[in-house]
Order: C-alpha cells, then sequence, then structure tokens
C-alpha cells in the first residue's frame, strides 16, 4: 500500500529546485530547476557525477538548508511542516554518533531526541544485519557498520519515507545485496525511498526509477526500463563495412567499433536493418546485441552535456 496522501500529493515532490551561492560574478548555482517527484512504494535513484548537486537537492528536500527558487513537498506540505518532517528517515553524510557509546546506546539516544521509546531498536538493529555487534563501541565500527547504523537510525520511527544519500557506502558485496534486500522491502511495504548512488550496477537491480543530474540540472527522469531501452544496440559485421554504414546512417545512429557496426536500436527492429543491408548488397556475418548498461547510459549523458 502506497503512503502517498489520500488525495494524491507524492512522498516527496521537487518543484523547480535551485540553489545559488554566492551573489554578483562571482556566484555558483548549485541545483538549476529541479523537478521530479517519487510516490510511495517505490525505490528512486537520484544519480549524478560528484559535484553534481545530488547532496545540495538533498539537503533542501529535507529542510537542512534553504533553497534560493522553488519548492520542496513532502506529502504536499512544505518541508518546515514538521508533521510531514515526522514522517521521513534521513541519512546523510553517513550520519553523525557518539563514538563512545554502543550502536544500541546511540539508537536509544536518538529515540529520545525524537519523543519515544524506542520500542523498535531491536527491530531496525536486526534489519540492517547489526544486532551481533549492537554492544560494541561505535568507535570500533567499520564503514560500513557505521553506514549500516545510519540506515537503522533512519528506519527508527518508522517513516514513509526514506532518504538515503549513498547508503551503499562501506558495504562489501554482501552488505550490497543485504541493502539491496532491505530498500526492496521497505518499497514492497508502501513506503517511498529516494537515494543517491554511484553505484550504478546496484541501482539498475534496485531501482524503479532513476534521475541523471550533472552540473545541477536535471537531464532526464525515467522508470530504469525506460532508460536501458534508450541504451539498446545491435552489432553488426558486415562487408563492405563503408556501404553498409552509409545504408543504415539515414535510418538509425550508427558507430564504427573494431572493425564493425555499434546501431541504436530495438531487436524489434533487426529484420528491417537486415532488408536495409540486403538491398545495399552488403553481407552480413553477425548480428547480435550490444546494448549498454545504466552505467554506459549515464556516462554517455553526462559526456553529451559537456560537449
Amino acid at each position: 500500500m502506497s503512503t502517498d496522501e489520500p488525495g494524491g500529493a507524492p512522498a516527496l515532490e521537487l518543484r523547480a529546485l535551485g540553489k545559488t551561492y554566492g551573489r554578483g560574478a562571482g556566484a555558483k548555482r548549485a541545483v538549476d530547476d529541479v523537478s521530479l517527484t517519487v510516490r510511495g512504494g517505490e525505490v528512486y535513484g537520484f544519480l549524478g557525477p560528484n559535484g553534481a548537486g545530488k547532496s545540495t537537492t538533498i539537503r533542501m528536500a529535507l529542510g537542512l538548508i534553504r533553497p534560493s527558487d522553488g519548492d520542496a513537498l513532502l506529502f504536499g506540505r512544505p518541508v518546515s511542516d514538521r508533521q510531514a518532517l515526522r514522517r521521513v528517515g534521513s541519512l546523510v553524510d553517513g550520519g553523525t554518533f557518539y563514538p563512545f557509546l554502543s550502536g544500541r546506546d546511540n539508537l536509544r539516544v536518538l529515540a529520545r531526541t525524537q519523543g519515544h521509546d524506542g520500542a523498535r531498536i531491536e527491530a531496525v538493529l536486526e534489519r540492517v544485519d547489526l544486532a551481533r555487534d549492537a554492544k560494541r563501541k561505535v568507535k570500533g565500527y567499520s564503514t560500513g557498520m557505521k553506514q549500516r547504523l545510519g540506515v537503522a537510525a533512519a528506519l527508527l520511527d518508522d517513516p514513509d519515507l526514506v532518504i538515503l544519500d549513498e547508503p551503499a557506502n562501506g558495504l562489501d558485496a554482501a552488505g550490497i545485496q543485504d541493502m539491496r534486500t532491505l530498500l526492496r522491502g521497505l518499497a514492497a511495504d508502501g513506503k517511498a525511498v529516494f537515494l543517491s548512488s554511484h553505484l550504478l550496477h546496484e541501482v539498475e537491480q534496485i531501482c524503479d526509477r532513476v534521475a541523471i543530474v550533472h552540473k545541477g540540472q536535471l537531464l532526464r527522469e525515467a522508470t530504469v526500463r525506460e532508460m536501458l531501452d534508450q541504451g539498446e544496440a545491435l552489432r553488426i559485421e558486415a562487408e563492405p563495412l563503408d556501404a553498409a554504414a552509409a545504408a543504415l546512417e539515414g535510418r538509425w545512429p550508427v558507430e564504427r567499433i573494431a572493425g564493425a557496426l555499434k546501431v541504436r536500436a530495438r531487436r524489434a527492429e533487426a529484420p528491417a536493418i537486415v532488408r536495409t543491408l540486403v538491398e545495399a548488397s552488403a553481407d552480413i556475418f553477425h548480428m547480435g546485441p550490444d546494448d549498454q548498461s545504466l552505467e554506459e547510459i549515464f556516462l554517455t549523458m553526462t559526456r553529451d552535456s559537456d560537449a
């Protein structure tokens, strides 16, 4: 069941959100006109290289910094609304903990500051696989363990919207798989999950929708499936190669790679490509899929935006 408001307001909505630092000639536009929505029951990936504006956007979404323009809404309400903020759990910069307290005691302190009795502490420790190390002082935790504790803190008040900045930082392969299971489980419970990440292979497996941001601007927002469809391609080995390329270039984007052609086309278009090559008297020796991963699509989009 979705955690959106009954009236249809999404868990998180950014409307033409922008942030400028400084004034005059020295002003820097860190975030520029970013609009997106995140709804209950989905995992939403916010992707971009370092310095793209991801963390600044997340801080504005949480009310930690004030936007220069635009709006951030939580469940249809301004981020300044305390009742709306109480429905949000977040992990930013790995969380801040008392190093000489245990993981469990850190969560107890946090529960008191949030105004509840901490009845969920043991449950969230189990959920992030930290129960066995809950008695240890945080100063002895690895980076991955601190990250798990940060996620536990974000889940402590059973939020309807979970915002996580690089939640897989410091996790090993098994930890990343556990995180994937955890986030998909939250979405299955109807919660909205908004995360930033640079681990694009994981994002491809975890997220329902993604947004790619670069230099503060939103390049594209789409489902993961739509993004991957954009990266569909066919690798073709044909002779003469020049004639084959000339025949295809009028209808499909064509790139020459190592004695072959990479054609941006869906597999359903393969018969039309074959006919075109036969009509051009080209001999086809091989045709097969050469699809791009989400990471390759991401790199292409950010590189093209720099051109």
